[in-house]
Order: structure tokens, then C-alpha cells, then sequence
């Protein structure tokens, strides 16, 4: 299939499947299911891709493998999150309600068919990949790979320890400080913006690949300002209080580092 056609043909396919899952999310009464979609869209979009762009396939099925265990690993802990909580709904999506109360319907259809877009968007990377005919690696598209390696072992670890902390009883109401979460206040999510760091890097092997750098500023910027650390604070914040504020004067909110030392 020729470039065009296949991305358009990609968009079309996930914005029917987004519609279909507000109908399932509105049935079930439970909006945060649109988050496990998104995480394994992207498994969908790369395979799409490695079977039908016209690249080398070698570099198509290197791509592609990475993207589906990312793609799947995240949506599966996802799942695991959301429908253990199943009815009681995300606290990102409770404030939501509140927030579109007016007319909150057709907004979150409109949130859902937007999750569907930012997929074929942030997806470039396996887009432009899977294009490549050059008939061998190049050493950007191993430190790539590496560093891919790299950030999902990161933030499999750190989603890891979290749900262990979780799991304990004692722990209820406490700030989760250990492993990873010593140093950062929100480590998985430095690992997964590492992961597009990794696909964007992949990507520069290829002609025109300076355009995946739309990946990893798409998500830095939703991830610092928009649905990820903002959100989650304000959620931690009424949850947990003044252990969660002391938290944050001496832990990086992102980049793991080592934390400060309050008199």
C-alpha cells in the first residue's frame, strides 16, 4: 500500500474503534477503559504498518516487535489497574465529569476520537520506520533499540514496585517512596517518555525522520502539563495531604535524581 492511503486508512480504522469503545465505556459506565485502548492501538498500528509499508522488513519487523511488547506490557498492567478498580472510575476521569458536566457526552466522545488521532500521530515514528528500504541497520536504529531496552525495563520496574507497595496494607494512605520512587516522584513516566525518546532516535535513520521528534514533545508535554503528573498530583494531594506535599519539596517530580534533604 502506498503512503498515504495506509496512514489515512490507519486513521479511519482506529477513530470506528474509538467510537465503538465511548459505546462500550458509556454501557459500562466507566471512561477510563479508553486508557488501556490507547496503550494497545499502538500494537495494532505498528503491526499494520510492518505488514503493509514497503520497507526493508527486517526493519519493519525489528519496529514493530518493539512497539507491540511496549504497546502491550503497558496496556495489560492498564488493564489490570482500571478493571481491578471496575466500577469505581479513574480519579482523572471522576474530575472530568465534573468538569464537562454541561454537556459531557458529546466531549468525551470527542476525547475519544482525539485518543485515536494522537495514536496514527505519535505512531510517525513507526510510520516513517517501516517505509525505510535500506537493506541494514544503522547504528542510531541499535542505539534505538538499546535504549528502548533500556526505558522498559525502567518503567516495568517502577510500575513494579508500585503495585507491591499498593498490594501491603500498611501502606495505605502512605506516599510510596522506594526503588525508583526515591528518587522521582512519577518514574514511570520518565521511563515511558524514554521509550519515545527511543523511537524518535530509531527513526533519525531514516529519511525524513527528524519528524518523530513529534513523539517524545508530544508526550513530555502531556505528561508535565496536561493528563500526567498534574492530574495525578491533584489526586495525590487529596488522597494523601501533607505527606504527599513534603513529598514533593524533596523529590524530582520527573527525572530521577537524588532527593533533597529538608531541616
Amino acid at each position: 500500500m502506498t503512503p498515504l492511503p495506509l496512514i489515512f486508512s490507519a486513521l479511519a480504522g482506529l477513530c470506528l474503534l474509538f467510537a465503538g469503545l465511548y459505546l462500550v465505556a458509556r454501557r459500562i459506565d466507566n471512561y477510563g477503559i479508553v486508557d488501556i485502548a490507547w496503550s494497545y492501538a499502538f500494537a495494532a498500528l505498528a503491526l499494520g504498518y510492518a505488514l503493509l509499508a514497503p520497507g526493508w522488513p527486517v526493519r519493519r519487523a525489528l519496529i514493530a516487535t518493539m512497539a507491540t511488547l511496549w504497546s502491550l506490557r503497558l496496556g495489560t498492567h492498564l488493564y489490570r489497574r482500571v478493571m481491578g478498580h471496575h466500577p469505581v472510575e479513574d480519579g482523572r476521569y471522576v474530575q472530568l465529569r465534573k468538569d464537562w458536566a454541561a454537556n459531557f457526552a458529546p466531549k468525551v466522545f470527542g476525547f475519544f476520537q482525539l485518543q485515536a488521532a494522537s495514536v496514527v500521530l505519535l505512531g510517525v515514528a513507526f510510520f516513517i520506520v517501516a517505509l525505510n528500504p535500506a537493506p541494514q541497520l544503522h547504528p542510531l536504529e541499535i542505539a534505538g533499540a538499546a535504549l528502548w531496552l533500556l526505558a522498559l525495563a525502567g518503567e516495568s520496574l517502577a510500575d513494579q514496585q508500585l503495585a507491591a507497595f499498593k498490594r501491603d496494607p500498611a501502606s495505605k494512605g502512605q506516599v510510596c517512596t522506594v526503588g525508583l520512587w526515591h528518587y522521582s516522584r512519577h518514574p514511570n513516566y520518565f521511563f515511558e517518555w524514554l521509550i519515545w525518546v527511543a523511537y524518535f532516535v530509531f527513526a533519525l535513520a531514516s529519511p525524513h525522520g527528524w519528524v518523530a521528534a513529534i513523539g517524545p514533545a508530544s508526550i513530555l508535554f502531556l505528561l508535565l502539563r496536561v493528563t500526567g503528573i498534574p492530574l495525578t498530583e491533584e489526586q495525590s494531594l487529596r488522597s494523601k495531604g501533607d505527606a504527599y506535599r513534603r513529598y514533593q519539596q524533596t523529590t524530582n517530580a520527573f527525572v530521577p535524581w537524588f532527593p533533597k534533604n529538608l531541616p
